[in-house]
């Protein structure tokens, strides 16, 4: 997929471009996994090149992050319970999902600001916001900022490496990688603190 995206960007003229980036970083956060970031790194050769310019890429990159995210968004808000309830979900822990909820709402900002740097995790992200009803306002320009911060370094590395674009994407699969490696062992300590905890209240 990633070869026939780069070919199919390369005979784009400028304006092409700039939707086609829309297009591949809106679909990323609705339909995950998707090589929008490589493909992002990519179209950083375009502006070291000068068909494209910086400004216009990030806000055309930024825009479609945005617009993907307030899709996943809604469908929290509109039908995050009916997922939770449905009879095809009852594998999902209620109590759980509401525990996941409280939280966000303590600490949803920080969240959201990181939630362009979560790979694979940003349609849920996104989704969980809206079923904990965020703030929209706030919650839209938070995922504008994250989305910007982000995006600028893919196109910028892009732009630095050249011909030596698909580098950075050895890079992308080992970050990817290590973070799940990060969570995984967050998600163990915090499991055994909270086992701890029950532990030493029974006894």
């Amino acid at each position: 997929m990633l070869e026939y995206a780069v070919e199919f960007i390369q005979g784009l003229p400028p304006l092409g471009v700039l939707a086609f980036v829309c297009f591949i970083t809106l679909l990323e956060n609705v339909f995950p996994p998707s090589p929008s970031d490589t493909i992002l790194v990519f179209c950083g050769t375009l502006i070291g090149l000068g068909t494209v310019g910086f400004a216009p890429m990030i806000a055309s990159a930024t825009l479609g992050s945005v617009l993907g995210f307030l899709a996943m968004y809604w469908v929290g808000e509109r039908y995050g319970v009916q997922i939770i309830e449905s009879k095809r979900f009852r594998f999902l822990p209620v109590d759980g999902i509401q525990r996941a909820e409280d939280w966000f709402r303590r600490y949803g900002f920080w969240v959201i600001v990181a939630n362009r740097f979560l790979s694979g995790t940003r349609a849920v992200i996104s989704m969980v916001a809206g079923i904990a009803k965020m703030p929209l306002g706030t919650t839209t320009l938070l995922s504008a900022v994250s989305a910007a911060v982000w995006n600028a370094i893919l196109l910028g590395a892009g732009a630095m490496l050249g011909k030596n674009w698909l580098k950075m994407d050895e890079y992308l699969q080992l970050y990817g990688k290590v973070l799940l490696i990060i969570l995984v062992a967050i998600l163990m300590c915090f499991g055994l603190y909270r086992l701890w905890r029950k532990h030493a209240a029974e006894s």
